[in-house]
């Protein structure tokens, strides 16, 4: 890709677009143990190019989230697991919200979890419908072209309308030309410092670009 950005944290030099293998998958339950309350623990996966929001973060793209999909809404989690588990953590019952995730760890959250592959945007159970979500909230793995050009697919296939992208500030143009989504100005915070500058993107008035 041209920019040859990554979303990976400084000095960390992950190559981008590369899927990891079966055995790095098989591995990841042992380095992230499931707490008995039902959540994912410890840190995300360097090799699936996770990084965790601070709670603060998290806290506001959920109540973003249940805010634009109203009362009774339903909220897409696409490879956003971090916002996922915030939604659930706040215990309502005025919202539905499923999980499109490629790391199998989510897995514990049953129904809700989806397993998802950017590479295969349109690889999705019968029982998820087109524009069937009031809202997708959607974090791209890597920072090219190509991988938001498919998740891109995945989130103008679930949505109703709106959408909440949260990528690099380089993508910047291609995410308004294939989502038509604006930058916000909040601005998101990570637990670890990344190499690049992280943003938000509505196609909708969003309060992620009031009163900040």
């Amino acid at each position: 890709r041209a920019s040859g950005q990554s979303r990976t944290r400084a000095g960390l030099g992950a190559r981008r677009g590369l899927r990891p293998s079966a055995r790095v998958l098989r591995a990841l339950p042992d380095r992230s143990p499931v707490s008995r309350r039902g959540q994912v623990q410890g840190e995300f996966s360097k090799q699936l190019s996770q990084f965790w929001y601070s709670q603060e973060t998290a806290l506001q793209l959920a109540k973003e989230a249940i805010t634009a999909a109203g009362e009774g809404g339903r909220i897409a989690c696409v490879s956003a697991p971090s916002v996922y588990q915030k939604l659930r953590e706040l215990h309502r019952e005025d919202f539905s919200v499923y999980i499109f995730e490629y790391d199998k760890r989510f897995a514990i959250y049953g129904e809700e979890f989806i397993f998802y592959d950017y590479n295969n945007p349109l690889d999705l159970p019968e029982k998820i419908a087109a524009h069937s979500f009031d809202i997708v909230i959607a974090d791209p793995p890597y920072l090219s072209e190509e991988c938001l050009r498919k998740t891109s697919e995945t989130i103008k296939y679930l949505t109703q309308g709106k959408i909440l992208l949260c990528t690099g500030a380089v993508m910047q143009e291609e995410a308004a030309k294939l989502l038509g989504v604006k930058m916000c100005k909040f601005i998101p915070e990570h637990t670890r410092t990344l190499a690049n500058e992280f943003r938000c993107y509505v196609n909708y008035d969003s309060g992620l670009d009031h009163d900040i």
